[in-house]
């Protein structure tokens, strides 16, 4: 246990950070580098998006509070201050999606992904420094999110909206996606950025909130059938999709369980930690290769796509481990390894630093994707490295062996 723990913080402290320090900064223009290729090309004029700068807010804060060390704090300080500055909607409120290479407003367009991604990166900022100012921005962006998202009548929330808030006529989040209403992604990670802003901030709607967004997991987004996450609704929750996202289905498992735990429901948690079992069982059966792959998507007919993408793979350690906590059953245990082994041996760049967005099933780096981009952030693999770095030192696993 306690190698595999080294390998991952060896993992997370000599490459991933070390490689958005020297090369995600950008001197030049402020805030940080919008795009970088798999060969270190930096694209000087690449638009800057909020899902990036959120995602290093979020991740260099969480290293500081980790490890205590300055440097972090200040890249952290560096991305909230260009996140106040460059994208907060000064007249309408919320943030804008994203902003050229100057900082300058680009795509003015209230995401409600995005949103929440700056409130997750806030509360956890406020968290790690105590600067109020970070905290009042992140209620100022939650409240708006209720004031013209929340859908009262059937629950949950809308997709996309214009700069004043009025409903945008695509609502989709990107060009893969379906222009539904409403979508699992969008509320998996509301819950996420709502369970990390209680955690700060205690509030009777926040509460409210939270408890619809589980409750919703359970009731609509769940496929009890299958223990799969269903991905696009109308919006009466009815279903317009049936693709499987197995990276989505374990990063869900333990953050249901994550959110649950914040709430303080013991009955919901139980039911939360029950079902996480059940998804990540069913992620094990139709999603993970032999060589410890996490497979992209399926159907209802089988396999789709069979590439493996950097977050799935990282996704895949703390959901295996996880569910290996909650239900003491040794095949996720190794599971989670042999996903840490995979990612080390294919998914890892150990000459240019960072991660590889994709391979392919069999192994090699395929398409012309970015190592930053607009996606492409330190958010899933530094959060990986550290969730199992937590988990693997926790009393209840000190000792075991793989």
């Amino acid at each position: 246990m306690s190698t595999l723990v080294t390998k991952i913080e060896t993992e997370l402290r000599s490459n991933i950070l070390p490689f958005w320090v020297r090369y995600g900064i950008d001197e030049e223009f402020g805030g940080f580098r919008g795009r970088i290729s798999n060969d270190l090309v930096i694209d000087r004029l690449a638009d800057k998006g909020l899902i990036l700068n959120s995602r290093i807010l979020w991740t260099f804060n969480r290293v500081y509070k980790a490890y205590g060390e300055q440097p972090f704090l200040d890249i952290a300080r560096r991305a909230y201050d260009y996140l106040y500055r460059h994208f907060r909607d000064v007249e309408h409120g919320g943030v804008y999606w994203m902003v050229d290479y100057t900082g300058a407003a680009k795509d003015t367009r209230k995401r409600i992904y995005g949103q929440a991604f700056a409130v997750y990166a806030l509360a956890e900022y406020f968290h790690a420094v105590k600067d109020e100012n970070a905290l009042q921005f992140a209620i100022s962006i939650f409240d708006q999110i209720e004031k013209h998202a929340h859908d009262a009548l059937n629950g949950g929330y809308f997709e996309t909206f214009e700069r004043n808030w009025t409903i945008s006529g695509n609502q989709r989040l990107s060009d893969v996606d379906m222009d539904e209403k409403k979508s699992m992604n969008t509320h998996l990670h509301v819950m996420e950025a709502y369970a990390a802003l209680l955690q700060v901030w205690e509030n009777g709607t926040l509460r409210n909130r939270l408890r619809e967004l589980i409750e919703i997991f359970h009731r609509r987004i769940i496929n009890m059938k299958n223990h799969h996450l269903l991905m696009f609704f109308d919006e009466k929750w009815g279903p317009k999709s049936d693709h499987i996202s197995f990276g989505h289905d374990i990063e869900a498992s333990w953050l249901l369980v994550e959110a649950a735990e914040v709430l303080g429901d013991a009955p919901l948690l139980e039911r939360s930690r029950t079902e996480a079992v059940h998804m990540s069982q069913a992620v094990y059966d139709d999603g993970l290769d032999a060589d410890g792959g996490l497979q992209y998507e399926a159907d209802a007919r089988g396999l789709i796509d069979t590439d493996r993408h950097w977050w799935p793979q990282a996704e895949a350690v703390v959901g295996f481990l996880n569910a290996y906590e909650i239900s003491g059953q040794e095949h996720f245990l190794k599971a989670a390894e042999q996903s840490w082994e995979f990612i080390d041996a294919r998914i890892v760049d150990h000459q240019n630093g960072e991660w590889f967005w994709k391979v392919d099933h069999n192994g090699v780096v395929t398409g012309g994707d970015y190592k930053v981009d607009a996606w492409k952030c330190p958010y899933h693999n530094s959060r990986a490295c550290l969730e199992a770095i937590r988990r693997l030192t926790s009393p209840g696993m000190r000792g075991r062996t793989i």
